[in-house]
């Protein structure tokens, strides 16, 4: 399973924010967010830009991978602030997916090499990301499926994905 978590709205806020004053925002986003990753057992692959990814590899996490996403997902716009009378510290929206990947090293031999992720799966995760408001977490139906959560009482959503052909179905946390 994988989690993009993707600040909604960082042009506006570093265009009117002192450099040094986003900087700080954005690295406390990035000290939250591993570390809400992180007890829940997540590879962390990114901290770039204003976005955060991780993946919960069935063979760290256990069979478990797409609840235990999910529940980060949720812990981290908790952690956010989301849902407090005062509003979010950080506007984020979560993308969840599970799917196959590869994970692993990549780049050119004697060169420059990264460990990531790959595949249509990932892009699913991101592009879940990047169509999710303030605050939402938006599950694919195959995460939604593999954790196991309870039906109804989520909002269903279908999507068209900047970059993929056809509809996804999602649902809104």
């Amino acid at each position: 399973s994988m989690l993009f978590a993707d600040v909604r709205g960082s042009t506006d806020l570093a265009e009117h924010m002192k450099t040094r004053e986003y900087s700080n925002l954005i690295d406390r986003f990035y000290a939250t967010a591993t570390d809400v990753l992180s007890r829940f057992n997540a590879i962390i692959d990114k901290l770039a830009g204003d976005q955060v990814s991780g993946y919960f590899v069935p063979g760290f996490v256990g069979q478990g991978h797409a609840r235990a996403a999910v529940g980060a997902a949720r812990q981290l716009r908790q952690a956010t602030g989301h849902g407090e009378p005062t509003g979010p510290w950080i506007p984020l929206g979560v993308g969840v997916h599970a799917g196959d990947a590869f994970i692993g090293a990549v780049g050119s031999q004697g060169g420059l090499t990264d460990v990531t992720a790959l595949g249509d799966a990932v892009n699913i995760g991101a592009r879940l990301a990047a169509s999710a408001g303030a605050g939402e977490i938006l599950i694919s139906q195959e995460s939604y499926r593999e954790a196991g959560l309870e039906p109804g009482g989520l909002e269903q959503r279908v999507l068209v994905l900047r970059g993929r052909s056809g509809q996804i179905t999602a649902y809104v946390v």
